[in-house]
């Protein structure tokens, strides 16, 4: 009789214990609702276009075990209920503040998520919701932000130039790539026919595609006209503002400094690149021995007026290249019209020689450079 009323007994304080755990797990989570928000104010507008950021602040929820309550920041669309939120960010300190600090360029993504297309304005709706890892609690209010969008848009990793406009037609597999030259900015030397185009984002899969509105615009899905004949262009491309330039290249030409004059023009080759073939060259003899500096000069047009840049090398000054020379000695940057800085060197063997001459513009290519082959 002993042993079973021992019995009935552990199991009457073993139900007993678990109903307490349960209890305390679920008071350990319990968190009340956030019941004001501070910042920004409602109908709060901000022009993304300009570096800055936005402070969200609220009161602080409650725990029910006292303790550390975390807190998610939820953006939706003007007129949704946030039970399908368009992105949801922890507060500042991992999720422990109360309080975010968030940048255009984050606010502008979301922006762009809640279908606010670039250049326009259009309204988000903000709120809180406070837990302890679990048991989400919604705040009761919210509050509008209206947001003015830039023009530019996130900035891809690759970009490709294809349709029956460009070099390679409308086959996205042999679409040419662009050079990326700085964190939003691409560029691409490139010739230019009758017909259509556009840019890609990646030559596979579906990717994101953009063109050139006629006010020269970068703009999403849709293609630029072009009808002025063949000619070559430099198309660059800033994503951060959307703008684009495009200047044709009328012109490349070998400058050879001791003459002061052009040895010969290049001709297009394709693929962002330039040839002279067979071409001859001789060296300038002076009293303290022969001189063999050069540059190029590139003659470009925006449609109304035409200008010169100049490409030469990254030193001011440079010894004749040898065999053991490296890549990066041909390498071509924008330098001045001065006669003799920044010049190259042609090696020793180019004297009295004749040679193919080749640029390389391509966006491919690790950077661009040029070459003298010895025929």
């Amino acid at each position: 009789m002993k042993t079973i009323y021992s019995k009935l007994l552990f199991l009457f304080m073993a139900v007993v214990a678990i109903s307490c755990s349960d209890d305390d797990r679920v008071s350990h989570t319990k968190v009340s609702a956030v019941q004001a928000l501070y910042l920004p104010e409602d109908n709060r507008f901000y022009d993304l276009s300009a570096p800055g950021s936005a402070l969200f602040e609220w009161e602080g929820a409650k725990a029910e075990d006292n303790g550390v309550v975390l807190y998610d920041v939820v953006f939706d669309r003007e007129g949704g209920d946030f039970s399908n939120p368009v992105y949801v960010v922890p507060a500042d300190g991992n999720g422990f503040q109360k309080s975010l600090n968030l940048s255009f360029t984050r606010l502008n993504a979301i922006a762009g998520m809640a279908g606010i297309e670039p250049e326009n304005v259009g309204k988000l709706i903000w709120t809180v919701r406070s837990s302890k890892g679990l048991n989400f609690m919604m705040a009761a209010v919210s509050h509008t932000i209206e947001l003015q969008r830039p023009g530019g848009f996130p900035t891809p990793d690759q970009l490709y130039i294809t349709g029956t406009a460009s070099e390679e037609g409308e086959n996205t597999a042999m679409a040419l790539p662009f050079k990326k030259t700085g964190a939003s900015t691409f560029e691409i030397y490139t010739k230019l026919s009758a017909g259509d185009y556009k840019f890609i984002t990646r030559i596979s899969g579906t990717p994101e595609e953009y063109y050139i509105d006629n006010t020269g615009k970068l703009k999403q899905d849709g293609t630029t006209a072009y009808s002025d004949g063949d000619k070559v262009y430099r198309i660059r491309v800033d994503f951060s503002d959307g703008s684009t330039n495009i200047t044709e290249v009328q012109n490349v030409q070998l400058w050879f400094a001791p003459n002061a004059e052009y040895l010969f023009d290049y001709t297009y080759a394709g693929h962002g690149t330039w040839e002279a073939l067979n071409k001859y060259i001789e060296f300038k003899q002076e009293s303290w021995g022969r001189d063999e500096r050069y540059k190029f000069k590139f003659t470009m047009s925006d449609g109304s007026t035409s200008s010169d840049e100049w490409f030469g090398s990254v030193n001011v000054d440079n010894n004749r290249p040898d065999a053991d020379s490296p890549e990066s000695y041909w390498y071509m940057v924008p330098v001045t019209s001065d006669q003799w800085n920044n010049t190259f060197k042609f090696a020793s063997d180019v004297d009295y020689s004749n040679v193919n001459a080749m640029i390389d513009f391509s966006g491919d290519s690790q950077a661009y450079t040029h070459s003298f082959t010895i025929l």
